[in-house]
């Protein structure tokens, strides 16, 4: 089935530990958008089991079984973030590819232990930063390519939610021993991934500053982070869990010489949004051309997966991916 890019790529078939609403409600259906199968979830939930099986697939309690099941080529690992190195390294030993969930782990520790047993076992590993597949973000991207902003000096992020003590049910967000961090953990690598993916370099100087104002948890609700890239661009972000909902709270803008251009309502699970460029000079807001705009980018996301493992290339890092949980790591230490 040809992919989103217009690639034939052979269906992949899927295993899933932890099969809670991202997997469930994106990520899978983004999996047979893009031509994959369903094969097997691993998960404690009963009900959860019972979903999945209606989508054709063998449901085991725990993520054993499914790493022992031939039908699996691929594992995509969406547990809270404290399971994902457990997961992860079962995966390495059952020589399954794997794409886990962002943040890579609850602690630099244990990514740092994640990437040790991807390369002693030689398997391919990416993490699931969805938001650099998202059409108008790879719009953005080619834009900056192409000059449309001319020397890049700034890049300014707002990823803001609401998300209470008690949200969907069991809210391990809030619990630090499970998330290893709140907002600024969960909400602010897509960012510094973005900022990587539209420039074609990463963050390398980073600072921030948390909050724990509105929420009744113990984690951080809110964070502004501020970092440098190696030639020189500026990057701002706000993240927050205590933004109402109705408030515009997703915004991104990378400002050059030139012009800027300006997304808005795009960094989320879903398509859509707008993208903007302003002309520095006279100030004109003009649309820009947002190519397969109604994509998922999940399904984006999961054709690129499989596409890397039949093809290669850099779409996935782990050097990437290590270097983004060591800024959040830095980021946390200048906050205590």
């Amino acid at each position: 089935m040809p992919d989103a890019a217009g690639f034939d790529v052979a269906a992949l078939r899927w295993g899933v530990i932890g099969y809670g609403w991202v997997a469930r409600d994106y990520a899978v259906p983004g999996m047979l958008a893009a031509g994959g199968r369903l094969a097997a979830v691993a998960d404690p939930d009963p009900e959860s089991r019972r979903h999945a099986a209606t989508l054709g697939a063998t449901g085991h309690a725990d993520w054993a079984a499914l790493l022992h099941d031939p039908e699996v080529e691929a594992v995509y690992v969406a547990t809270p973030n404290h399971l994902h190195r457990a997961a992860v390294e079962a995966c390495c030993a059952a020589r399954k590819p794997v794409l886990c969930e962002k943040p890579m782990a609850a602690t630099l520790a244990d990514a740092e232990a994640m990437g040790d047993a991807v390369r002693a076992a030689g398997i391919r590993y990416g993490t699931a930063f969805d938001q650099r597949h998202h059409p108008a973000h790879a719009a953005m991207r080619d834009a900056v390519a192409r000059g449309a902003v001319g020397t890049v000096t700034a890049v300014r992020i707002t990823y803001a939610c609401w998300v209470d003590a008690g949200w969907a049910g069991d809210n391990w967000r809030a619990d630090p021993a499970r998330a290893g961090g709140g907002a600024l953990m969960d909400l602010a690598p897509h960012g510094l991934d973005l900022v990587d993916a539209i420039l074609g370099g990463p963050v390398v100087e980073v600072a921030a500053m948390t909050q724990r104002r509105v929420q009744a948890y113990a984690v951080d609700d809110g964070a502004l982070l501020i970092g440098r890239t190696a030639s020189g661009v500026l990057v701002q972000m706000h993240v927050a869990y205590n933004c109402p909902e109705a408030l515009p709270r997703r915004r991104l803008e990378v400002v050059g010489t030139t012009g800027a251009l300006v997304a808005e309502r795009t960094m989320g699970q879903t398509p859509g949004g707008t993208l903007r460029r302003i002309c520095g000079r006279l100030g004109l807001d003009v649309p820009v051309e947002v190519p397969d705009a109604d994509a998922s980018p999940f399904a984006r996301q999961m054709a690129a997966f499989a596409r890397w493992l039949r093809r290669g290339g850099d779409m996935f890092s782990l050097d990437r991916d290590l270097h983004t949980m060591r800024l959040l790591d830095k980021a946390y230490a200048t906050c205590r």
